[in-house]
């Protein structure tokens, strides 16, 4: 009986059907009342009492992946006349009707806007960075409390060198420090994106926020210009009233 189990599962691992009615007839040969599988249940009182153990579990596994096997077979026919069906070559082409932007999108993009409009360019920058870009460049003291595990997620740390670290940024500035390694002055530039401080989550707060910093390096640039840009920027963004 092991034998004839054997040859079964064989035939089961490579069944194959190309039609509905082929996957009937199969379920027939393998899993009806007069089927294959029944019919060695049947023999099954005939076994030896000291291998009915080792047969009974040969059976049952026979069983379940006939099973599984004429499951799997029906479900890709029933995905492909699904499929089938939802497609209608004949039918003409409709607009489809785009879903709404995130706030945070919106935001993001009328400050970009206002920003573009006077004459800063986008940058962007890696999320998990090194810690030179995130602090060394920035000039933190390596005591720094931001560089403490409970401020900062540390991606790798390394004991010995600070300046090795891998950390989630905590703050766009790592992307002013890569513009100005690849690029000459003037630079007009604002960094926006996704920040991560290690706080605690509540309904106030989150581990990670949106930040937009930015950069503007040129001859004859004082603090009039932040002034008046930042006083652009409020009024564009929150109306003429804003002081």
């Amino acid at each position: 009986m092991l034998a004839k189990i054997e040859q079964l599962l064989q035939e089961i691992e490579g069944l194959q059907a190309a039609n509905a009615e082929e996957l009937e007839a199969l379920r027939i040969k393998y899993l009806s009342k007069k089927g294959a599988i029944n019919e060695l249940m049947a023999d099954f009182r005939n076994v030896p009492a000291e291998q009915k153990k080792e047969v009974g579990m040969k059976l049952n596994e026979l069983k379940n992946k006939a099973q599984e096997r004429i499951a799997s077979l029906k479900e890709t026919f029933e995905t492909q006349d699904n499929g089938a069906a939802e497609m209608d070559l004949t039918r003409t082409a409709y607009p489809i009707d785009l879903g709404t932007r995130h706030p945070l999108s919106i935001v993001k993009n009328e400050i970009i806007d206002i920003f573009h409009r006077l004459g800063f360019s986008i940058a962007d920058g890696p999320e998990i960075e090194d810690d030179l870009h995130v602090f060394t460049a920035m000039n933190f003291a390596e005591d720094h409390p931001a560089r403490d595990m409970q401020d900062t997620f540390f991606i790798e740390a390394n004991q010995e060198d600070v300046k090795k670290n891998i950390v989630l940024r905590t703050h766009t500035s790592s992307v002013q420090a890569r513009a100005m390694e690849h690029s000459q002055p003037p630079i007009r530039i604002i960094c926006p994106g996704r920040v991560y401080r290690n706080e605690a989550i509540s309904y106030r707060a989150h581990a990670f926020f949106h930040q937009v910093e930015a950069l503007y390096i040129d001859k004859n640039v004082s603090f009039t210009d932040l002034k008046q840009v930042l006083l652009l920027f409020a009024k564009e963004m929150f109306g003429e009233d804003t002081q």
